[in-house]
């Protein structure tokens, strides 16, 4: 999977690749190869040249935005996919047309928060996917009515797939 994340104002191309407990990474073409584990939902340790590290992680912010929290340091890093980036300033809360939620990375579909027809507020959640044992709300982009819900509960969803449409 190739993303980029912005954290502390840099911003990092990332590539990960994970099979297992086994976890291979190339940020800004460092290469990393670690194992991996979830002992408990949110809480992540990081197998790398016989040290761990345990790291933090939370996605209660904003869309696409995860709070991280290692070595008594906290930071948020924003994900994105480089393929769909928007002009800078551009706003979807008072766009007219459809917007597309999507997800970021593979999963599963754990619960529908909405209906198709519900009127809803930017920012309100829509879906949540489960990924990498984390469960992730995909929020509105803007206001509007829900037309569309594409998956349903169970489904498995792949990255950058549709998931609903709101216009």
């Amino acid at each position: 999977m190739k993303l980029n994340a912005r954290a502390g104002g840099k911003e990092f191309a990332v590539e990960i690749d994970r099979r297992g407990d086994q976890l291979s990474a190339s940020i800004d073409g460092r290469q990393l190869a670690m194992e991996i584990s979830e002992p408990e939902p949110g809480v992540f340790l990081f197998k790398h040249e016989g040290r761990v590290y345990e790291a933090f992680v939370s996605s209660d912010g904003p869309p696409r935005t995860l709070k991280v929290a290692t070595h008594g340091a906290e930071f948020e890093v924003e994900l994105f996919d480089p393929r769909r980036l928007r002009p800078a300033g551009e706003d979807d809360s008072e766009a007219g047309g459809t917007a597309e939620i999507r997800t970021a990375m593979p999963g599963k579909v754990v619960r529908l928060l909405v209906a198709e027809g519900d009127v809803v507020e930017k920012g309100d959640g829509i879906v949540v996917v489960e990924a990498m044992k984390m469960q992730n709300e995909m929020r509105s982009p803007k206001s509007g009515i829900v037309r569309t819900i594409i998956v349903q509960e169970g489904s498995t969803v792949g990255s950058g797939e549709v998931l609903a449409t709101i216009e």
